[in-house]
């Protein structure tokens, strides 16, 4: 019996072009390729995907490649990259909803208005239109997770009532977010990370996908303190939050997924890196790709990996004095030097 992961693929696949005019619609054809910037949508010419060939096997249709970072895959592994995905249940469910959905009509940005909007315009009117975290239900959300690091207000906002959506063309409604700001080494905002939260708990809203990004995020990533030549790296908020409040004087970045992480951009000033993966192997895969290049431009890098999901998960079930202990044994970094 067929997987309903191959099934899917497939089925995509026969509707290549309309999936890459719905999540690459920045992007535009190209002979037998679809060309666009990245798996962000951003304006470019770095990612090919492949709209002729077999449904599946060797120079399938739906086949892509950024050349810019090595990423690869199909189109799942596009959506997921795309949409911010955190699980495979939630990738297959996102494709579902696609094949069911009307073709013709491209993505929508947030409240339908805005479907022309140059993305990294839209999340800084939305950084823009946030509100300082102290004292919100976005700082409220993080305490509950037992985080205790400073809550940098050039990194991290609240917005108490975004637009979201579950898919194109379905009703939207507005819930409150935390808003993350996406820099590059310039500090120029990129892009903006958003975990839409529960109007009445302290916990993430229950959708389907409460964390997404928008903007270019591909090699830039959301900062906690200033880099020279030292930095861990990171995937999601929290997890990098964890490892803050463990350690604060360090700096830090959350490179928002397990892909991401792989691409991230090394400032020049770099000589140590720190990688904290998430205990995956999505996460062990993209750290070990993040070495690799590190290596390759004479950082030295290490690797430190979760004992539980995430490092969050390690610091909600262990006390905060044996967790800090851990992770400094873990790491074996002198920061004075």
């Amino acid at each position: 019996m067929e997987s309903p992961a191959r099934t899917l693929s497939c089925g995509l696949a026969e509707h290549v072009e309309a999936v890459c005019k719905h999540y690459l619609s920045n992007g535009r054809r190209s002979g037998n390729y679809w060309i666009v910037g990245d798996v962000n949508n951003h304006a470019g010419r770095s990612l090919y995907v492949r709209l002729k060939g077999p449904l599946s096997g060797k120079g399938a249709r739906g086949k892509w490649i950024d050349g810019a970072t090595g990423e690869h895959g199909d189109l799942l592994d596009l959506i997921a990259a795309r949409e911010g995905l955190g699980s495979f249940k939630d990738t297959l469910d996102e494709a579902r909803r696609f094949l069911r959905a009307p073709r013709e009509s491209p993505p929508e940005l947030h409240d339908g208005r805005s479907s022309e909007c140059d993305t990294i315009t839209l999340a800084r009117k939305i950084w823009a239109a946030s509100q300082p975290i102290a004292g919100t239900p976005a700082e409220a959300y993080l305490r509950a997770r037992k985080i205790t690091a400073d809550l940098d207000p050039a990194s991290l906002r609240y917005h108490p009532s975004l637009f979201y959506r579950e898919y194109p063309r379905a009703p939207s409604r507005r819930l409150p977010a935390l808003v993350a700001a996406v820099t590059d080494h310039r500090g120029q905002i990129t892009g903006v990370h958003r975990t839409f939260l529960d109007p009445t708990r302290k916990d993430k809203a229950r959708v389907l996908s409460p964390r997404r990004s928008l903007g270019a995020i591909l090699g830039h990533g959301v900062r906690f303190g200033k880099i020279d030549d030292l930095v861990l790296v990171g995937e999601g908020i929290e997890t990098v939050l964890s490892l803050k409040s463990a350690l604060p004087e360090l700096p830090m970045v959350a490179a928002l997924s397990a892909g991401h992480l792989a691409a991230w951009k090394f400032p020049s000033s770099l000589r140590r890196l720190v990688i904290a993966c998430d205990n995956d192997d999505a996460g062990r895969r993209a750290a070990r790709r993040l070495k690799e290049r590190a290596e390759a431009e004479n950082v030295d890098a290490r690797m430190i990996c979760s004992l539980r999901a995430d490092f969050n998960s390690d610091l909600r079930a262990t006390p905060c004095g044996a967790a800090l202990l851990r992770i400094v044994r873990l790491l074996g970094v002198d920061l004075d030097q």
